[in-house]
């Protein structure tokens, strides 16, 4: 007889629903789905530029025609229905709406994304957009990127065209979505859009993404409904030093300043942190860099604080005589030059060897802790995970079908990770899925999986994954299956 351990008795009769009102969703990004890269009058992002630059991403991949989503929204919102979806979080590509990033918008661009939410409110489905995800028009770039102050007012001008098209029929808003990737791995590391490696622009474009979140605020503010809700979504590093040593906790300060508080402490404290000044004070003059008025724009009110999370960053401080420096394993991608600026000379480690196809170690723990740290630092501003998924080695099978018994165990580890954080006091409203489907994986190209329906990139062909029937049944519902019933 098989011994029954304790924590799986308990957890067997424990209520695993979720509160009422509980959103559930998942998300996309434009460039990873959509495709007609050309079409309507769309231009080149940064993305674009990228991906067609030899040697940046992997087998030469491109988002020149990705998902086809463009093209076959419909059908994908029928699957979302059939899923039975109650929210889907999706990004406009700045580029389709204003293709040189000033001026007026482009109607066409603009209708694609009316038609978009009109299919999924006709379904049933709340649209969750989201401003910003990556793709920066290419002439904003030329004209000097993010490090420039001027992309900030630009973002705030086009904040405002959307609020203008859709803010009739969408409630839900956010400015940017992980400020921190396109800043620090953009123009960092380099291993992602537009590909520089300056630690300054680094900085430079920190705050300057931090800005046009306050002045993209402002705009929203002024142009939505007094009942919309604004929001910024952030991939919060929930850092653990590798052991108990005084250095090893340096570390873990050290990239918690750059990795997390850069962001949070003017979006949410009106301030940067004095330890994140004093750790980068010789790559960037901040008294220059940040205006009088920066820190009240940056820090206007919002509603709703999105979390992404995939794994904990366990760090170090590298040994000087052992290769200082390395970013093996933090979990961006291999440079030659580290997207930690200022923090360079810490290593990273993997929490355990339970690892996905990104070689990303699997640890729900860190979810929990990520979202009552910041009940606890935050209290009263609402939560939502807006971004938590795995890749794996999917394929399909004689059958015709996906299985992924190991994302469904993921999903399972990881929502309950939700529900014990909103039962510890975690205000968490909602949990989106990364990602609805299989799509561009930025420098991975179509080689990494993250998608709970299957696409068929050479016929377009969607298969809905076991995870996605689980993720169907968790919704219907609204919580988790016992220990004891099938999944």
């Amino acid at each position: 007889m098989t011994a029954v351990r304790p924590e799986t008795m308990a957890q067997s009769a424990a209520d695993l629903s979720f509160p009422p009102g509980f959103i559930w969703g998942a998300a996309t990004a434009a460039y990873q789905v959509e495709g007609a890269a050309a079409e309507d009058g769309r231009t080149p992002s940064i993305w674009d530029t990228f991906s067609h630059t030899p040697g940046k991403v992997r087998n030469g991949d491109t988002g020149d025609i990705a998902a086809d989503h463009y093209h076959r929204y419909r059908d994908d919102v029928a699957l979302m229905k059939e899923l039975g979806l109650k929210a889907y979080r999706f990004s406009v590509s700045w580029s389709r709406v204003q293709p040189t990033g000033r001026g007026p918008a482009v109607e066409r661009g603009l209708d694609f994304y009316r038609r978009l939410t009109d299919e999924l409110l006709a379904a049933g489905i709340t649209p969750v957009v989201t401003l910003y995800h990556w793709d920066l028009p290419q002439e904003l770039e030329d004209a000097g990127g993010w490090p420039h102050r001027d992309t900030a007012r630009r973002f705030a001008d086009y904040a405002e065209i959307m609020a203008r098209a859709l803010g009739d029929r969408v409630g839900q808003w956010t400015t940017l979505n992980e400020p921190w990737c396109s800043a620090f791995l953009g123009y960092g590391s380099g291993v992602h859009a537009p590909g520089r490696t300056d630690p300054a622009a680094t900085l430079r474009a920190a705050h300057h993404l931090n800005l046009a979140h306050g002045q993209a605020i402002g705009a929203l503010r002024a142009n939505l409904p007094a009942s919309a809700r604004t929001s910024i979504t952030l991939n919060l590093h929930e850092v653990r030093p590798l052991t108990d040593s005084l250095e090893d906790a340096e570390a873990a300060r050290r990239i918690d300043a750059v990795g997390n508080r850069i962001f949070t402490g003017p979006v949410l404290d009106g301030a940067y942190p004095e330890d994140l000044l004093a750790d980068t004070a010789r790559i960037v003059d901040w008294a220059e860099l940040v205006h009088d008025g920066d820190l009240a724009e940056i820090s206007r009110p919002i509603d709703v604080l999105g979390v992404n999370y995939y794994a904990p960053t366990v760090v170090s401080m590298a040994d000087a005589g052992a290769g200082a420096g390395t970013t093996k394993n933090d979990g961006h991608g291999m440079s030659d030059h580290s997207p930690w600026t200022g923090s360079e000379h810490v290593d990273f480690h993997l929490a355990n060897d339970d690892l996905t196809a990104m070689n990303w170690a699997i640890d729900p723990n860190g979810l929990h802790t990520l979202l009552t740290g910041l009940a606890a630092s935050h209290p009263g501003l609402p939560l939502m995970v807006t971004e938590n998924g795995a890749a794996f080695d999917d394929y399909i099978s004689p059958e015709g079908q996906v299985n992924d018994p190991q994302r469904i165990a993921y999903l399972r580890s990881h929502l309950d990770a939700v529900r014990r954080a909103v039962a510890d006091g975690a205000d968490v409203r909602g949990y989106f899925l990364w990602s609805l489907l299989d799509n561009f994986e930025w420098g991975y190209g179509y080689s990494k999986r993250f998608g709970a329906v299957y696409v068929d990139y050479s016929t377009q062909r969607r298969i809905p994954k076991a995870s996605a029937h689980w993720y169907a049944d968790v919704i219907r519902r609204n919580g988790l299956p016992t220990a004891g019933e099938q999944e």
